[in-house]
């Protein structure tokens, strides 16, 4: 029974982590990685400031 309720248990992290890397991967695709979201946020801040 023990057994049972770790393979459960590791099947619903492994489900969730599935679901959290596609997430990520469509947030990736759609926002840039982080070099590219700061870059945009400096060349905002610039537009801001002048």
């Amino acid at each position: 029974m023990c057994a049972n309720t770790m393979i459960t248990l590791i099947k619903i992290c492994t489900y969730l982590l599935s679901q959290q890397i596609k997430k990520l991967e469509i947030e990736f695709v759609k926002e840039g990685g982080l070099r590219e979201r700061m870059t945009r946020a400096r060349i905002e801040e610039r537009k801001k400031n002048r």
